[in-house]
Protein backbone atom coordinates (compact mmCIF):
# COMPACT_ATOMS: atom_id res chain seq x y z
CA UNK A 1 0.00 0.00 0.00
CA UNK A 2 1.13 3.64 -1.11
CA UNK A 3 0.93 6.76 0.67
CA UNK A 4 0.40 9.88 -1.08
CA UNK A 5 3.33 11.38 -2.67
CA UNK A 6 5.68 7.98 -2.59
CA UNK A 7 8.68 8.41 -5.04
CA UNK A 8 10.29 5.42 -6.70
CA UNK A 9 13.10 7.11 -8.07
CA UNK A 10 14.97 5.02 -11.37
CA UNK A 11 18.16 6.07 -11.00
CA UNK A 12 21.06 9.14 -10.79
CA UNK A 13 23.69 10.58 -12.63
CA UNK A 14 27.21 9.11 -12.89
CA UNK A 15 28.99 11.54 -10.77
CA UNK A 16 32.22 9.71 -9.55
CA UNK A 17 34.38 10.21 -12.14
CA UNK A 18 36.39 13.85 -11.32
CA UNK A 19 36.54 16.43 -14.26
CA UNK A 20 33.33 15.10 -15.46
CA UNK A 21 30.67 17.12 -15.55
CA UNK A 22 27.33 15.62 -14.26
CA UNK A 23 25.87 16.30 -17.68
CA UNK A 24 28.41 14.18 -19.69
CA UNK A 25 28.83 12.07 -17.36
CA UNK A 26 25.60 10.18 -18.54
CA UNK A 27 23.24 8.03 -16.06
CA UNK A 28 24.18 5.52 -13.66
CA UNK A 29 23.64 2.07 -14.49
CA UNK A 30 19.76 1.03 -14.07
CA UNK A 31 19.29 -1.44 -11.61
CA UNK A 32 16.30 -3.30 -10.29
CA UNK A 33 13.96 -1.59 -7.38
CA UNK A 34 11.80 -4.78 -5.37
CA UNK A 35 8.92 -4.24 -3.67
CA UNK A 36 7.93 -7.32 -1.71
CA UNK A 37 4.35 -8.69 -0.72
CA UNK A 38 2.08 -6.46 2.17
CA UNK A 39 4.36 -3.32 2.25
CA UNK A 40 3.62 -0.25 3.57
CA UNK A 41 4.79 2.98 2.16
CA UNK A 42 3.90 6.19 4.36
CA UNK A 43 3.30 9.75 3.04
CA UNK A 44 6.17 11.01 1.27
CA UNK A 45 8.79 8.48 1.11
CA UNK A 46 11.64 8.63 -1.32
CA UNK A 47 12.77 4.60 -2.54
CA UNK A 48 15.90 4.84 -4.27
CA UNK A 49 17.30 2.73 -7.36
CA UNK A 50 18.00 -1.01 -7.03
CA UNK A 51 16.66 -1.21 -3.24
CA UNK A 52 14.67 -4.23 -2.48
CA UNK A 53 12.46 -3.93 0.50
CA UNK A 54 11.17 -7.34 1.84
CA UNK A 55 7.76 -8.76 2.44
CA UNK A 56 5.71 -7.15 5.11
CA UNK A 57 7.88 -4.42 5.75
CA UNK A 58 6.88 -0.72 6.79
CA UNK A 59 8.62 2.51 5.53
CA UNK A 60 7.50 5.81 7.64
CA UNK A 61 6.57 8.54 6.67
CA UNK A 62 8.74 10.89 4.84
CA UNK A 63 12.03 7.80 5.02
CA UNK A 64 14.46 7.99 2.48
CA UNK A 65 15.09 4.21 1.48
CA UNK A 66 18.89 3.84 0.73
CA UNK A 67 19.48 0.47 1.01
CA UNK A 68 17.46 -2.81 1.16
CA UNK A 69 15.43 -3.44 4.17
CA UNK A 70 16.88 -6.62 5.94
CA UNK A 71 14.95 -9.05 8.41
CA UNK A 72 16.55 -11.03 11.42
CA UNK A 73 15.44 -14.19 12.76
CA UNK A 74 16.43 -15.29 16.64
CA UNK A 75 15.51 -18.69 17.49
CA UNK A 76 15.48 -18.88 20.94
CA UNK A 77 14.85 -15.01 20.86
CA UNK A 78 13.40 -14.91 24.26
CA UNK A 79 16.30 -15.78 26.20
CA UNK A 80 18.99 -13.41 27.94
CA UNK A 81 20.83 -13.72 24.45
CA UNK A 82 18.20 -12.48 22.40
CA UNK A 83 17.31 -9.64 24.81
CA UNK A 84 20.50 -8.31 24.32
CA UNK A 85 20.28 -8.57 20.72
CA UNK A 86 16.98 -7.20 20.35
CA UNK A 87 18.72 -4.15 22.18
CA UNK A 88 21.55 -3.76 20.14
CA UNK A 89 19.45 -4.01 17.12
CA UNK A 90 16.14 -2.52 17.17
CA UNK A 91 17.23 1.15 16.74
CA UNK A 92 19.41 0.25 13.66
CA UNK A 93 18.34 -0.10 9.64
CA UNK A 94 17.27 -3.64 10.04
CA UNK A 95 13.44 -3.95 8.96
CA UNK A 96 12.19 -7.09 10.97
CA UNK A 97 12.85 -8.73 13.86
CA UNK A 98 11.43 -12.10 14.14
CA UNK A 99 11.37 -13.73 17.53
CA UNK A 100 11.04 -17.35 17.49
CA UNK A 101 10.36 -19.60 20.73
CA UNK A 102 7.96 -22.04 22.14
CA UNK A 103 7.32 -19.57 25.13
CA UNK A 104 4.15 -17.58 24.62
CA UNK A 105 4.61 -15.69 27.97
CA UNK A 106 8.14 -14.73 27.31
CA UNK A 107 7.12 -13.67 23.73
CA UNK A 108 3.91 -11.37 25.01
CA UNK A 109 6.31 -10.22 27.83
CA UNK A 110 8.47 -9.02 25.19
CA UNK A 111 6.09 -7.32 23.07
CA UNK A 112 4.91 -5.47 25.67
CA UNK A 113 8.13 -3.96 26.61
CA UNK A 114 9.46 -3.20 23.61
CA UNK A 115 6.42 -2.13 21.98
CA UNK A 116 7.60 -1.77 18.56
CA UNK A 117 6.24 -2.42 15.18
CA UNK A 118 9.89 -3.89 14.22
CA UNK A 119 9.16 -6.80 16.73
CA UNK A 120 7.37 -9.79 15.09
CA UNK A 121 6.65 -12.89 17.33
CA UNK A 122 6.90 -16.49 16.18
CA UNK A 123 5.43 -19.76 18.16
CA UNK A 124 7.49 -22.63 17.54
CA UNK A 125 10.19 -25.11 17.99
CA UNK A 126 13.09 -25.75 16.40
CA UNK A 127 12.34 -29.88 16.75
CA UNK A 128 9.48 -28.86 14.25
CA UNK A 129 10.41 -28.48 10.28
CA UNK A 130 7.55 -26.70 9.55
CA UNK A 131 7.35 -24.24 11.73
CA UNK A 132 11.18 -23.05 11.49
CA UNK A 133 10.43 -23.54 7.58
CA UNK A 134 7.56 -20.73 7.94
CA UNK A 135 9.45 -18.55 9.88
CA UNK A 136 12.37 -18.38 8.29
CA UNK A 137 10.26 -17.32 4.94
CA UNK A 138 11.99 -13.80 3.38
CA UNK A 139 14.24 -13.58 6.63
CA UNK A 140 17.76 -12.63 5.26
CA UNK A 141 19.80 -13.22 9.03
CA UNK A 142 19.34 -16.03 11.69
CA UNK A 143 21.07 -16.04 15.04
CA UNK A 144 20.65 -19.08 16.08
CA UNK A 145 20.27 -19.31 19.80
CA UNK A 146 17.50 -22.00 21.02
CA UNK A 147 19.35 -24.56 23.05
CA UNK A 148 18.45 -26.88 26.31
CA UNK A 149 21.88 -25.62 27.74
CA UNK A 150 21.34 -26.95 31.56
CA UNK A 151 24.03 -29.15 31.82
CA UNK A 152 21.75 -31.52 35.13
CA UNK A 153 18.45 -31.20 32.58
CA UNK A 154 20.34 -32.60 29.71
CA UNK A 155 21.98 -35.55 31.50
CA UNK A 156 18.97 -36.82 32.78
CA UNK A 157 17.00 -36.29 29.25
CA UNK A 158 19.61 -36.71 27.04
CA UNK A 159 17.14 -37.32 23.90
CA UNK A 160 15.78 -34.36 24.75
CA UNK A 161 18.79 -32.52 24.37
CA UNK A 162 19.20 -34.23 21.01
CA UNK A 163 15.92 -33.26 20.03
CA UNK A 164 16.58 -29.55 20.44
CA UNK A 165 20.35 -28.98 19.64
CA UNK A 166 20.94 -31.75 17.02
CA UNK A 167 17.74 -32.25 15.05
CA UNK A 168 16.64 -28.43 15.99
CA UNK A 169 20.08 -27.19 14.66
CA UNK A 170 19.70 -29.51 11.41
CA UNK A 171 15.83 -28.06 10.68
CA UNK A 172 16.97 -24.46 11.48
CA UNK A 173 19.78 -24.98 8.70
CA UNK A 174 17.79 -26.70 6.36
CA UNK A 175 15.13 -24.13 6.05
CA UNK A 176 17.42 -21.54 5.70
CA UNK A 177 19.18 -22.65 2.82
CA UNK A 178 15.81 -23.72 1.61
CA UNK A 179 14.67 -20.27 2.08
CA UNK A 180 17.83 -18.55 0.64
CA UNK A 181 18.54 -17.04 4.12
CA UNK A 182 21.76 -15.11 3.15
CA UNK A 183 23.30 -15.92 6.46
CA UNK A 184 23.32 -17.86 9.58
CA UNK A 185 24.99 -17.62 12.95
CA UNK A 186 25.19 -21.02 15.35
CA UNK A 187 25.62 -20.25 19.08
CA UNK A 188 27.78 -22.98 20.93
CA UNK A 189 29.44 -23.35 24.29
CA UNK A 190 32.97 -24.64 25.56
CA UNK A 191 31.46 -27.57 27.29
CA UNK A 192 31.29 -29.01 23.23
CA UNK A 193 35.01 -29.31 23.57
CA UNK A 194 36.14 -32.64 25.03
CA UNK A 195 32.58 -33.19 26.65
CA UNK A 196 31.99 -35.07 29.14
CA UNK A 197 28.00 -34.21 30.08
CA UNK A 198 24.82 -34.72 27.41
CA UNK A 199 24.48 -31.22 26.94
CA UNK A 200 28.58 -30.66 25.85
CA UNK A 201 27.75 -33.55 23.67
CA UNK A 202 24.81 -32.24 21.97
CA UNK A 203 26.27 -29.24 21.64
CA UNK A 204 29.21 -30.96 20.07
CA UNK A 205 27.18 -32.21 17.57
CA UNK A 206 25.75 -29.57 16.53
CA UNK A 207 28.43 -28.03 15.79
CA UNK A 208 29.37 -30.92 13.50
CA UNK A 209 26.15 -30.90 11.78
CA UNK A 210 26.43 -27.06 11.22
CA UNK A 211 29.96 -27.81 9.73
CA UNK A 212 27.91 -30.27 7.27
CA UNK A 213 25.49 -28.50 6.38
CA UNK A 214 27.94 -25.52 5.31
CA UNK A 215 29.61 -27.83 2.99
CA UNK A 216 28.69 -26.89 -0.75
CA UNK A 217 26.82 -24.18 -0.12
CA UNK A 218 29.04 -21.78 -2.73
CA UNK A 219 26.32 -21.49 -5.47
CA UNK A 220 23.03 -21.10 -2.61
CA UNK A 221 24.70 -17.84 -1.62
CA UNK A 222 23.93 -19.15 2.19
CA UNK A 223 26.70 -18.80 4.62
CA UNK A 224 26.59 -20.76 7.59
CA UNK A 225 29.03 -20.57 10.43
CA UNK A 226 29.03 -20.85 14.75
CA UNK A 227 30.79 -18.92 17.54
CA UNK A 228 31.83 -20.59 20.70
CA UNK A 229 31.50 -19.13 23.98
CA UNK A 230 32.04 -19.57 27.78
CA UNK A 231 30.22 -18.86 30.83
CA UNK A 232 28.25 -15.36 30.46
CA UNK A 233 28.04 -13.39 33.38
CA UNK A 234 24.36 -12.83 35.28
CA UNK A 235 22.26 -14.82 32.45
CA UNK A 236 19.81 -16.66 33.97
CA UNK A 237 20.57 -19.88 35.29
CA UNK A 238 24.24 -19.09 36.04
CA UNK A 239 25.61 -19.00 39.09
CA UNK A 240 26.09 -15.27 40.04
CA UNK A 241 22.09 -14.80 40.09
CA UNK A 242 22.45 -18.04 42.23
CA UNK A 243 24.98 -16.25 44.86
CA UNK A 244 23.12 -13.46 44.70
CA UNK A 245 20.01 -14.62 45.93
CA UNK A 246 21.67 -16.62 48.47
CA UNK A 247 22.89 -13.35 50.02
CA UNK A 248 19.54 -12.23 50.21
CA UNK A 249 18.40 -15.01 51.99
CA UNK A 250 21.71 -15.11 54.37
CA UNK A 251 22.21 -18.62 52.99
CA UNK A 252 26.28 -19.21 53.17
CA UNK A 253 27.37 -19.24 49.11
CA UNK A 254 27.38 -23.18 47.26
CA UNK A 255 30.34 -23.59 45.38
CA UNK A 256 31.48 -26.68 44.10
CA UNK A 257 35.70 -26.62 44.19
CA UNK A 258 37.53 -23.84 45.03
CA UNK A 259 39.87 -24.17 42.42
CA UNK A 260 37.10 -24.77 39.64
CA UNK A 261 38.02 -22.14 36.83
CA UNK A 262 35.45 -20.68 34.06
CA UNK A 263 36.04 -18.22 31.25
CA UNK A 264 34.48 -14.87 32.08
CA UNK A 265 32.19 -13.30 29.15
CA UNK A 266 29.21 -10.53 29.57
CA UNK A 267 26.08 -10.55 27.96
CA UNK A 268 27.75 -7.78 25.72
CA UNK A 269 30.92 -10.01 24.92
CA UNK A 270 28.43 -12.70 23.60
CA UNK A 271 26.37 -10.37 21.51
CA UNK A 272 30.11 -8.84 19.94
CA UNK A 273 31.45 -12.40 19.18
CA UNK A 274 28.18 -12.86 17.40
CA UNK A 275 28.28 -10.07 15.49
CA UNK A 276 32.48 -10.39 14.78
CA UNK A 277 31.22 -14.10 13.27
CA UNK A 278 28.29 -12.20 11.21
CA UNK A 279 30.71 -9.80 9.54
CA UNK A 280 33.88 -11.82 9.04
CA UNK A 281 32.48 -15.68 8.68
CA UNK A 282 32.82 -18.00 5.76
CA UNK A 283 31.18 -21.28 5.69
CA UNK A 284 32.00 -23.71 8.06
CA UNK A 285 33.94 -21.52 10.35
CA UNK A 286 34.38 -21.41 14.05
CA UNK A 287 34.81 -18.12 15.83
CA UNK A 288 35.70 -17.57 19.94
CA UNK A 289 36.67 -14.46 21.68
CA UNK A 290 39.62 -14.52 24.02
CA UNK A 291 38.43 -14.17 27.68
CA UNK A 292 39.90 -13.86 30.87
CA UNK A 293 38.73 -16.75 33.36
CA UNK A 294 38.55 -16.80 37.43
CA UNK A 295 38.01 -19.37 40.26
CA UNK A 296 35.11 -19.81 41.43
CA UNK A 297 35.91 -18.55 44.60
CA UNK A 298 38.01 -15.63 43.14
CA UNK A 299 34.01 -15.13 41.47
CA UNK A 300 32.33 -15.72 45.41
CA UNK A 301 34.83 -13.30 47.15
CA UNK A 302 34.70 -10.78 44.52
CA UNK A 303 30.48 -10.34 44.69
CA UNK A 304 30.37 -10.80 48.22
CA UNK A 305 33.07 -7.82 48.45
CA UNK A 306 30.99 -5.99 46.10
CA UNK A 307 27.89 -6.23 48.44
CA UNK A 308 29.19 -5.57 51.32
CA UNK A 309 29.44 -8.96 52.97
CA UNK A 310 33.05 -9.72 52.52
CA UNK A 311 33.18 -12.54 55.32
CA UNK A 312 30.04 -13.88 54.13
CA UNK A 313 30.10 -17.96 54.48
CA UNK A 314 31.08 -20.10 51.58
CA UNK A 315 30.08 -24.06 51.82
CA UNK A 316 31.98 -26.25 49.58
CA UNK A 317 29.50 -28.58 48.43
CA UNK A 318 31.77 -30.90 46.11
CA UNK A 319 31.88 -31.02 42.05
CA UNK A 320 28.64 -32.40 40.57
CA UNK A 321 28.30 -34.98 37.99
CA UNK A 322 28.77 -34.13 34.65
CA UNK A 323 30.91 -30.87 35.91
CA UNK A 324 34.95 -30.02 34.60
CA UNK A 325 37.74 -28.93 36.52
CA UNK A 326 38.06 -26.03 33.74
CA UNK A 327 36.26 -25.63 30.67
CA UNK A 328 38.43 -25.29 26.98
CA UNK A 329 37.17 -23.19 24.06
CA UNK A 330 39.45 -24.45 21.58
CA UNK A 331 41.25 -28.24 21.69
CA UNK A 332 44.57 -28.57 20.81
CA UNK A 333 43.35 -29.88 17.44
CA UNK A 334 41.89 -27.10 16.42
CA UNK A 335 44.63 -24.67 18.21
CA UNK A 336 46.94 -26.42 15.42
CA UNK A 337 45.04 -24.49 12.82
CA UNK A 338 43.57 -21.45 14.03
CA UNK A 339 43.92 -18.14 13.20
CA UNK A 340 44.98 -14.87 15.71
CA UNK A 341 42.59 -12.12 15.19
CA UNK A 342 43.57 -10.54 17.78
CA UNK A 343 40.64 -10.82 20.29
CA UNK A 344 39.11 -13.73 18.46
CA UNK A 345 40.37 -16.78 17.23
CA UNK A 346 38.70 -18.38 13.73
CA UNK A 347 38.47 -21.94 13.42
CA UNK A 348 38.27 -22.98 9.74
CA UNK A 349 36.07 -25.83 8.99
CA UNK A 350 38.27 -29.73 8.33
CA UNK A 351 36.85 -30.24 4.63
CA UNK A 352 38.61 -33.64 4.63
CA UNK A 353 36.37 -35.84 2.63
CA UNK A 354 35.81 -39.80 3.49
CA UNK A 355 39.60 -40.69 2.33
CA UNK A 356 40.39 -42.86 5.53
CA UNK A 357 43.75 -42.17 4.48
CA UNK A 358 43.93 -38.68 5.91
CA UNK A 359 42.55 -39.66 9.36
CA UNK A 360 44.34 -43.01 9.23
CA UNK A 361 48.09 -43.36 7.61
CA UNK A 362 48.76 -39.55 8.05
CA UNK A 363 49.49 -37.62 11.25
CA UNK A 364 50.09 -33.51 11.84
CA UNK A 365 53.05 -32.18 13.93
CA UNK A 366 51.43 -29.24 14.86
CA UNK A 367 48.73 -31.07 17.16
CA UNK A 368 51.74 -32.40 19.07
CA UNK A 369 53.10 -29.08 19.96
CA UNK A 370 49.76 -27.58 20.60
CA UNK A 371 48.01 -27.04 23.69
CA UNK A 372 44.30 -26.29 24.25
CA UNK A 373 43.12 -23.02 25.30
CA UNK A 374 41.53 -23.39 28.14
CA UNK A 375 40.36 -21.44 31.52
CA UNK A 376 43.01 -22.98 33.36
CA UNK A 377 45.71 -21.17 30.81
CA UNK A 378 44.22 -17.80 29.69
CA UNK A 379 44.46 -14.81 31.64
CA UNK A 380 43.63 -15.09 35.60
CA UNK A 381 41.57 -12.65 37.13
CA UNK A 382 42.35 -12.02 40.97
CA UNK A 383 39.48 -10.49 43.13
CA UNK A 384 40.01 -7.22 42.13
CA UNK A 385 39.43 -7.78 38.23
CA UNK A 386 36.94 -9.75 38.65
CA UNK A 387 35.13 -7.20 40.89
CA UNK A 388 36.05 -4.54 37.59
CA UNK A 389 34.39 -6.98 35.39
CA UNK A 390 31.38 -7.87 37.68
CA UNK A 391 30.86 -3.59 37.96
CA UNK A 392 30.01 -3.74 33.76
CA UNK A 393 27.22 -5.62 34.31
CA UNK A 394 23.62 -3.68 34.93
CA UNK A 395 22.55 -6.31 37.03
CA UNK A 396 25.67 -6.27 39.90
CA UNK A 397 24.94 -2.46 39.32
CA UNK A 398 21.56 -2.09 39.92
CA UNK A 399 21.66 -4.43 43.19
CA UNK A 400 24.37 -1.97 44.57
CA UNK A 401 21.89 0.40 44.19
CA UNK A 402 19.59 -1.29 45.94
CA UNK A 403 17.41 -2.73 43.70
CA UNK A 404 15.46 -6.02 43.51
CA UNK A 405 17.67 -6.60 39.66
CA UNK A 406 16.49 -9.39 37.39
CA UNK A 407 19.46 -11.53 35.80
CA UNK A 408 20.85 -9.97 32.64
CA UNK A 409 17.84 -9.97 29.65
Amino acid sequence: MLANNVAIVGGDHAYATPGVTMRDGGREAWKQTVIGRDVWIGHGAIILNGVTIGDGAIVAAGSVVTRDSKKLLITGGTGSFGNAVLKRFLHTDIAEIRIFSRDEKKQDDLRKRYSSSKLKFYIGDVRDYQSVLGATRGVDYIFHAAALKQVPSCEFHPMEAVKTNIIGTENVLEAAIQNGVRRVVCLSTDKAVYPINAMGISKAMMEKVMVAKSRGLEEAGTVICGTRYGNVMASRGSVIPLFVEQLRQGLPLSITDPGMTRFMMTLSDAVDLVLYAFEHGSNGDLFVQKAPAATVHTLAKALTGLLGKPDHPINVIGTRHGEKLFEALLSREEMACAEDRGGYYRIPPDLRDLNYSKFVEHGEERISQAEDYNSHNTQRLDVAGMEALLMKLEFIRAIQRGEHASPEE
